[in-house]
């Protein structure tokens, strides 16, 4: 369930016998032809339907990342890392001030890596909470399925591109793109990226029939619906 569908009343009965929930994190950014929230929209919503059976109330999604590579394409949002990072904790102190003590942050996109390696500072400094960092997309099994259905996936390509994240009436080229070059992407400055990547995808076909795209989600939800049931590590 999505915490903007309670009131703070309900919220404090359902911490009475549970402490879940769980953070989405996004990022408003080029996705070539799909929507400049792709990566707000897939995290919130797997984070969404793993939740719902199980009652876990799911937070809004952060929608701004970290992405200055994309600073080019027009509508793309980047924060410093030093603002996501404080933006983050203060999320996270007032989830636990509320009663909230095992938080499953769902992220949605590649850049927000730092933090990963800043929740075992957190966790460090509120011994009474854990906190699990998943990337939806390249977790083992999602991941495994990406693999069996097509190797060549990337960014902005069909391994994003579901019935939701499409825009209406935009049409997507019908060849698969090669690869970009990865090492020479992470080595150009913003303006000669926009240039090397053109509509922006980094390598693969635009779209891939629903049928794949639906098999593909399944394995996420219950990949991310497996961590809330987990054991949280030595938390009650």
């Amino acid at each position: 369930m999505r915490i903007g569908d309670l009131n703070w009343m309900q919220v404090e009965e359902f911490l009475r016998h549970d402490d879940r929930a769980v953070l989405p994190l996004g990022s408003t950014e080029q996705h070539s032809f799909l929507r400049l929230v792709v990566d707000c929209i897939l995290p919130e919503r797997v984070a969404a339907e793993a939740a719902e059976p199980l009652g876990i109330p799911v937070f809004p999604v952060l929608p701004y990342g970290v992405t200055p590579y994309f600073r080019e394409f027009p509508g793309s949002i980047s924060l410093r890392v030093e603002t996501h990072l404080h933006v983050v904790r203060d999320i996270l102190d007032s989830m636990a001030h509320s009663g909230f003590r095992r938080i499953l942050i769902v992220n949605g996109h590649g850049g927000n890596s730092a933090v990963q390696q800043f929740v075992p500072e957190w966790v460090a400094d509120h011994p009474d909470c854990r906190v699990l960092f998943h990337n939806w997309w390249n977790a083992p099994n999602t991941w495994a399925k990406v693999q069996a259905i097509d190797p060549v996936a990337s960014h902005g390509s069909w391994m994003e591109n579901f019935p939701w994240t499409r825009l209406p009436g935009v049409e997507v080229p019908p060849k698969q793109r090669p690869m970009v070059d990865l090492a020479r992407v992470r080595a150009l400055d913003p303006v000669a990226l926009r240039s090397y990547l053109g509509d922006g995808n980094y390598g693969g076909l635009y779209q891939r029939p629903d049928e794949d795209m639906l098999a593909l989600w399944a394995v996420a939800v219950e990949e991310t619906r497996t961590l809330l049931t987990g054991s949280w590590g030595s938390a009650s």
